[in-house]
């Protein structure tokens, strides 16, 4: 790309000098940095190209966060308004640039809680803070447009499948994905639809709740925003940042009900984001390994993806103790 060219399209100042490859790479693409005399700036190349309408909703949203305070890269569009720009064949989307530290699954409990609290308050009578950006996706409230990713299962037969077609390959992780196969099916049996829908991030996993440079926590990575249950989301938060503590639970749901949070954790079916997620997670995981693709190109990628879920299952028993300790109980030891 030429720095010169990109800083044009976005106005983001003169003497721009781009990174000398990406800084970083996720799942859906690589981030550069491209450093000009107004700043720093992080610009993100998708592995897959989408149209301006497919990215509407999700940027709306997170300026509407970013507008409300939640701590997150500001967005920034180009000189005609839009999200996307594509330059030199590569199509790109430009954030302001924050200086983020390492995943850290022990953040402060209290202010994760805040922050996720915040994103949950934000709403459709938030204002889109930025000239012909469209206001009204940030509602997403329509059932129709609720994605299966985050609230159905995979199925008995398709975890048969998957896990027979691993171990006909030899992948070194089939064994133990084969042994959780059970629990796995058994877990999917606590799903249900979301009840409240509101917009919600749906990737609020501690690649994405990132400690700064200056102490703070910033949100990146907003691109599958969309309508879920904020409860449901909630109870993936509770997974992912406590664990089977149940203090940090506490502190955690504490910190989001006294930061205004709509969300509340109070029975299985808040683990449906959860345990679909995690499913569709490890098949992706899976597929990429059988399949090396531009998301996961050496089998190395995959299996340390569904690593994640493997080396620490979200078994009915940790999510029990997630659970009462939300509730504000002692976990039960019976198995219910």
């Amino acid at each position: 790309m030429d720095a010169a060219d990109l800083a044009r399209r976005f106005a983001l100042g003169r003497a721009a000098r781009l990174s000398d490859g990406p800084v970083a790479r996720g799942k859906q693409g690589l981030v550069w940095r491209l450093d000009t005399a107004n700043g720093a700036w992080a610009v993100k190349v998708p592995f897959h190209r989408s149209g301006e309408d497919d990215v509407r909703s999700a940027a709306a949203f997170q300026e509407a966060a970013y507008a409300a305070g939640v701590p997150t890269p500001q967005v920034r569009r180009t000189t005609e308004g839009r999200v996307l720009a594509t330059l030199d064949g590569r199509q790109v989307r430009v954030y302001a640039w924050v200086d983020l530290r390492a995943p850290d699954t022990r953040l402060d409990p209290v202010r994760v809680g805040a922050v996720v609290a915040g994103i949950h308050r934000v709403s459709a009578a938030d204002p889109s803070p930025v000239s012909g950006a469209d206001p009204s996706p940030v509602s997403a409230a329509d059932p129709s447009q609720l994605d299966p990713w985050y609230h159905e299962p995979l199925g008995a037969d398709r975890w048969d499948d998957l896990v027979g077609q691993l171990l006909e390959a030899g992948a070194p992780f089939a064994g133990r994905l084969a042994g959780l196969r059970d629990a796995l099916v058994a877990l999917e049996s606590w799903l249900e639809r979301p009840q409240m829908l509101r917009t919600c991030h749906r990737d609020l996993w501690a690649d994405n709740v990132l400690p700064t440079a200056d102490g703070g926590v910033c949100v990146i990575d907003w691109e599958n925003s969309g309508p879920a249950d904020p409860s449901q989301e909630l109870g993936c938060v509770l997974f992912e940042f406590a664990r089977g503590d149940p203090g940090r639970v506490r502190a955690l749901t504490e910190a989001y009900r006294e930061a205004g949070g709509p969300a509340t954790v109070n029975r299985r079916g808040h683990f449906s984001m959860l345990i679909a997620q995690l499913g569709h997670i490890t098949e992706a995981a899976a597929t990429d390994w059988l399949r090396p693709n531009p998301r996961s190109p050496e089998r190395a990628d995959s299996a340390a993806w569904i690593g994640e879920v493997l080396e620490e299952p979200h078994t009915r028993e940790l999510l029990e103790t997630i659970l009462e300790a939300a509730r504000g109980r002692r976990a039960r030891t019976d198995g219910a």
